[in-house]
């Protein structure tokens, strides 16, 4: 008889926004992209995108997967994660 492996849990992700100016989110696999007008960070489940201006990494330290940036925060969008493997996969899910 074949184990079927389990998907682990996503590591959960929490938003800590001070004054607007200074951000800590946890849970970050890793940050894509960050300049003054925004950034784009991969957490376990989704992928954040900020944007604002003057924003810039402050801090990071992926194996405790928390980043602190600064700047001035105007939005924050979620986006469903990329499935790897392409269209067709995503397709045949």
């Amino acid at each position: 008889m074949e184990k079927q492996t389990e998907r682990p849990a996503a590591a959960p992700h929490d938003l800590i926004l001070e004054g607007r100016s200074h951000l800590t989110v946890t849970g970050v696999r890793r940050v894509l992209r960050c300049d003054a007008d925004g950034a784009a960070i991969e957490t376990a489940d989704c992928l954040l995108t900020l944007s604002g201006a003057e924003i810039s990494v402050t801090a990071l330290d992926l194996e405790r997967g928390e980043a602190k940036l600064s700047g001035r925060f105007d939005a924050f969008e979620y986006a469903e994660a990329r499935t790897p493997g392409g269209l067709l996969r995503r397709l045949l899910r």
